[in-house]
């Protein structure tokens, strides 16, 4: 099977889709570029159609940033004539997908599984337009298959060898690390995925991050040995910042999607203060920005790519969130790093003056601090602030003036602010 090098020339392909995707960065590798090439241009012209697929497990509350490009390959796929399947992988969560971690996903409950899809789904309406496109859960066929009839008819054509020499297996056995017999199972699942999708829905690509390629090369093959089926496989880069790391985790914590589990300010704010050397990329990746303003943006120099930097976060956050949020996050930051910012349209909490007896305590409930000692390890730095002013003594409590005001601007450093109100 050939496998095409991630650095293509651009010219060489003919459909709006790969066009599209190549010039957008989310080329990585494909399993036969020219057949994928002659579909894709096949669909675009009205003729047979082209359907493909990215699979979601269901491991947290919400996906991250880091799922973006995933998300956004999708929808490209359906602006450029495709029918795009979102897989929720409620089935596939019970098992875990080896990670590059040192031991096993954490096993989670069905009930905690139905919680974390019902998150997740909700990002999926503000990318892809479900008139033409089908959200699917692998649950519907791995909870029917029986473990005799899996082994009979898939498992023969996985071979132990092929299994091993994936990377992370790999990884884990070089260094003498275990890997359970459940995780070891996971690409089968995988390719049986694709095989079900292609019987059920006419799936002939599956699209991933470039470390699932293994897994999808497998159901590649999958389709060929059992129906005689040519099918697809397209991967793109994982999103990686200048400095090699994966994107979708803050010092704070993880960058989510769900404005339930991190305020639409602060996601705002986190691609503001990415690295100048990402903006290129980002906006190519994860705006609709033409190319030709993309390509003026990451031109700028100096203190002029600090306004790329803010119409990136306007236009990641108006496709996510709306526009009317991403305004609000944009005037928030515009009051708040214009100087004597009140605060307005930053996030809010409120809470009770029972809840802390410090200032130090304050900080940790509203979640800018994980500890009092890290508050008072931050504020020898002039690192916390109440009202635009500095805090030396944090374990102090707020004076009754202040609380009797009815709400303060909580900030840690220069990025992060909060509104607490008191009840």
């Amino acid at each position: 099977m050939s496998v095409e090098a991630p650095n293509l020339n651009l010219g060489a392909v003919k459909s709006d889709f790969l066009n599209l995707v190549i010039e957008r960065g989310h080329y990585y590798q494909a399993s036969d570029l020219e057949g994928l090439d002659k579909a894709a241009l096949e669909c675009q012209k009205g003729g047979k159609p082209l359907t493909a697929y990215i699979g979601f497990d269901c491991t947290a509350p919400s996906l991250h940033v880091g799922s973006l490009t995933q998300i956004m390959l999708l929808r490209r796929f359906q602006q450029t004539g495709g029918t795009p399947i979102a897989l929720m992988g409620s089935g596939t969560t019970r098992i875990g997908d080896p990670s590059d971690k040192n031991e096993a996903r954490p096993i989670l409950t069905l009930e905690k599984i139905a919680q974390n899809k019902a998150g997740i789904q909700k990002v999926f309406d503000n990318y892809i337009d479900f008139s033409k496109a089908k959200m699917v859960d692998n649950i519907e066929w791995l909870e029917n298959v029986s473990w005799l009839e899996m082994l009979a008819t898939i498992g023969r054509h996985f071979t132990v060898n092929k299994m091993i020499a994936l990377d992370i297996v790999k990884r884990r056995l070089d260094q003498e690390l275990p890997i359970t017999f459940l995780e070891f199972n996971y690409m089968l699942l995988q390719a049986y995925d694709f095989l079900e999708l292609s019987r059920r829905y006419d799936c002939n690509l599956q699209m991933g991050g470039s470390d699932q390629w293994g897994n999808i090369i497998q159901g590649v093959e999958l389709c060929r040995r059992v129906d005689g089926r040519e099918v697809f496989a397209l991967t793109q880069p994982l999103l990686m910042n200048a400095a090699g790391q994966k994107m979708g985790k803050s010092v704070s914590g993880a960058i989510w999607l769900d404005k339930d589990l991190l305020p639409v300010f602060d996601f705002w704010q986190y691609w503001r203060n990415v690295d100048d050397a990402d903006v290129g990329k980002l906006l190519r990746l994860l705006t609709e920005l033409p190319i030709e303003e993309v390509k003026r943006l990451e031109s700028l120099q100096g203190a002029e790519i600090n306004d790329a930097k803010i119409i990136l976060a306007n236009e990641i956050t108006k496709l996510l969130h709306g526009e009317e949020d991403a305004n609000l996050a944009n005037a928030a930051a515009s009051n708040q790093f214009g100087g004597d910012g009140d605060g307005a349209g930053l996030p809010e909490i409120t809470i009770s003056t029972s809840e802390f007896n410090s200032i130090a305590g304050l900080f940790v409930i509203a979640g800018l601090c994980e500890s009092n000692g890290e508050a008072k390890r931050l504020a020898k730095g002039n690192g916390i602030k109440i009202d635009d002013k500095s805090v030396a003594d944090v374990s102090q409590n707020l004076d009754n003036e202040t609380i009797n005001g009815g709400s303060v601007k909580l900030s840690l450093g220069k990025k992060r602010h909060i509104k607490v109100n008191f009840k």
